[in-house]
């Protein structure tokens, strides 16, 4: 992989940029982990994101803030987006995100176990691979 692509190993937050069916773009903020074009992260299985890239593979990627919005100067990557639903998959994804994010990460680790005992039913969690290259 590009060896730009290594920029994204130090951003704590990507948009995630995902296609609707008419192809128009949804940005998301997300944490990732990875290295060389090739990432990770974790979300519910019932997020938007999920459902746009189980139709449509494409994925634009650019560092930014808690909020999305993309740093000045940002380098736009390009590529596509993995659903991956096993446990280990799952369970590497949040290893490495644990290891980056520590405390920050096991807090919403915390959180969700609350949301999942208030309610019946709670979402599943999905790894996301991204494989990545300068756009």
């Amino acid at each position: 992989m590009d060896e730009a692509v290594d920029d994204l190993e130090g951003a704590k937050y990507i948009s995630l940029t995902t296609f609707k069916r008419d192809g128009s773009p949804v940005s998301s903020p997300v944490w990732i982990t990875g290295t060389a074009g090739s990432y990770a992260f974790t979300t519910d299985d019932t997020t938007w994101k999920i459902r746009r890239l189980s139709r449509n593979s494409a994925v634009q990627v650019q560092a930014c803030d808690m909020r999305g919005r993309v740093k000045a100067h940002a380098t736009l990557y390009l590529g596509t987006g993995e659903v991956a639903t096993t446990p280990d998959a799952i369970a590497a994804a949040e290893q490495a995100l644990s290891a980056k994010y520590g405390w920050q990460f096991k807090a919403t680790k915390v959180a969700d176990s609350i949301k999942a005992r208030l309610r019946r039913g709670a979402p599943q969690k999905v790894a996301v691979r991204l494989s990545l290259t300068r756009g």
